[in-house]
């Protein structure tokens, strides 16, 4: 896996061999980023990044601009992974969360400009995730929700939905 833009552009990293985490595509990656950075100055936000895996997206809002990265996955393994990249790549901006994500949208305190999901296709309650952020109101005013999911779910009918946008079997649904 490798960083495609910013400070950190081109830095790359492996995943642990026995990993079950499926990290976003670089094309993928790219038409998101393309995407966000239109509508968000990525500079000096706050991202919360749920079932983050290997940390991918982390580390590349980090390498555009983001001031604080919470990196939230319920894989300890993944979370040591995060950890000993933000190390490696000497990034203090990275927090490192071991937590359920559902858990962590119902207790959490922070307020983001960008909330990242990227749950393992399949999971239960991938539907709920929006609802969970818009009624806890943790994203900042003009803040936005990106949930990405296979082409089985639709969104379209909820009250903050904005746009969906699909780059091979990657669907990421967008909220405000």
């Amino acid at each position: 896996m490798r960083i495609i833009s910013g400070s950190l552009k081109g830095r790359t990293f492996s995943p642990p061999e026995r990993s079950s985490v499926r990290p976003t595509t670089d094309m993928a990656k790219e038409g998101l980023f393309n995407i966000l950075q239109h509508r968000v100055a990525l500079e000096g936000i706050t991202v919360i990044d749920l079932f983050s895996g290997t940390g991918s997206l982390s580390y590349e809002f980090v390498s555009r601009g983001a001031e604080m990265v919470f990196s939230v996955e319920k894989d300890a393994v993944m979370v040591d992974f995060v950890q000993s990249i933000a190390k490696k790549l000497n990034l203090k901006n990275i927090k490192a969360i071991r937590s359920d994500a559902y858990k962590f949208l119902a207790l959490t305190a922070i307020k983001a400009d960008i909330i990242f999901a990227d749950p393992p296709y399949g999971t239960p309650g991938i539907q709920d995730i929006p609802e969970l952020v818009f009624s806890k109101n943790i994203l900042n005013e003009d803040g936005m929700l990106v949930v990405e999911h296979d082409s089985h779910l639709n969104f379209g009918a909820h009250p903050h939905f904005v746009e969906v946008r699909n780059y091979g079997k990657v669907y990421f649904s967008m909220f405000q």
